[in-house]
């Protein structure tokens, strides 16, 4: 099978789906491997570094894609200036990219109109034997380390205690809503640069983790079940939320960062802070929301930096990618780890009784296979 890693044309990308690491072990198995000139330019690779691993280099997008039975991606295919990428994938041939299905549903008709074999990492089952192709918490680790990163680069404080000639700096107060791998990261790097650092979760399990790392776990009385089969955050009831919204308003005002992290699959991202709290908080004070791209944790992120109510607020969709290089190395592990997974003598096996396999397929042989997309399709697209 001829695997094709095309260049990423979403704005502002700069990751790539297979490092010289990822290409060599493809190519040991039985693959061939083709890459587009420049793919991994953004992530400093060069083609002549793919080339020693054993790939061939196009020029361009299309003719890569025409010799393809696999393609490997990051995002979701993108629309081109005149037609689609989705265009360019081969009938029965695979895709395997982290695509959000809730938030691609033309594009998933399109795939199925293409009787494309489409794999989402993000669908991939939260198993042991998974964790290594988990694309959700490589890239979510990194995300939460540079959430600090921006926050201490917009924050006119210093992040640690500090004792001088001119007196006492006392040590930023960050608070971290959402204690996921994201959310552990960034309760981790925080408290590295020298911050006090108190984090809140729906789950009460994870209070443990947050303790370790350095924090205050913030207490809320919870639901008695606030977590599903999955290991995710389950939706909360109203009289729950209304205590929580209470906790956090007072945690939030305190604070001189705020950083949020909390999603639900599949659905909106629940709103933790409102304009109510940011209108409480310190001028100068940051808000860096990780779930913009699902609505956003907060009422006013918008994608990109804005100042509201004298307050930044950060809201990058895509904030992984400003770690390139290592976000490209991790991403193109647990790609290959995922091909390794389903491969058999140079090809990749569809095996719909395989639970990794089954579970990550969402397209296959002109339907949708994965059944929460194929009834939020035929609800018209409403969760």
């Amino acid at each position: 099978m001829n695997v094709f890693i095309p260049t990423e044309i979403r704005a502002h990308e700069r990751r790539v789906a297979a490092t010289p690491e990822t290409v060599k072990k493809m190519v040991t198995a039985g693959f061939t491997v083709t890459v587009q000139a420049g793919c991994g330019e953004r992530a400093y690779v060069a083609d002549s570094e793919y080339v020693t691993a054993g790939a061939v280099v196009v020029n361009d997008a299309k003719a890569g894609y025409e010799g393809a039975q696999v393609v490997l991606k990051i995002n979701a295919p993108q629309a081109l200036d005149k037609g689609h990428e989705v265009d360019y994938l081969q009938k029965d041939s695979i895709l395997i990219c982290a695509l959000v299905p809730n938030a691609e549903l033309d594009l998933i008709g399109h795939l199925v109109t293409r009787q494309v074999s489409c794999f989402s990492t993000n669908l991939i089952p939260r198993i042991t034997i998974a964790q290594k192709m988990d694309t959700l918490s490589s890239q979510a680790n990194i995300a939460g380390y540079k959430a600090v990163i921006k926050a201490a680069d917009h924050i006119g404080k210093y992040f640690p205690l500090l004792m001088t000639a001119a007196g006492t700096i006392h040590p930023s107060r960050v608070v971290v809503l959402g204690a996921g791998v994201a959310g552990l990261q960034a309760i981790a790097t925080a408290r590295r640069l020298g911050a006090q650092v108190e984090a809140f979760d729906v789950r009460a399990a994870v209070k443990e983790q947050v303790e370790s790392l350095g924090a205050k776990f913030i207490e809320v009385e919870p639901d008695e079940d606030m977590e599903d089969a999955g290991g995710y955050a389950k939706q909360a009831s109203a009289a729950y939320l209304e205590r929580q919204r209470q906790e956090i308003s007072r945690r939030v005002a305190a604070s001189d960062i705020a950083i949020t992290t909390a999603l639900v699959p599949g659905r909106k991202a629940p709103i933790l802070i409102t304009t109510e709290m940011v209108k409480s908080m310190r001028n100068g004070s940051v808000i860096v929301d990780l779930a913009v791209e699902q609505g956003g944790n907060c009422e006013l992120t918008e994608p990109g930096i804005h100042v509201k109510e004298g307050v930044t607020i950060i809201g990058d969709p895509n904030i992984a990618s400003d770690v390139s290089v290592h976000a490209s190395q991790v991403f193109a592990r647990n790609l290959w780890n995922f091909m390794d997974h389903i491969r058999k003598d140079g090809s990749l096996e569809i095996d719909l009784e395989e639970p990794i396999t089954d579970g990550s397929l969402l397209t296959h042989e002109g339907q949708v296979r994965h059944q929460p997309t194929r009834e939020l399709i035929e609800q018209g697209g409403k969760a």
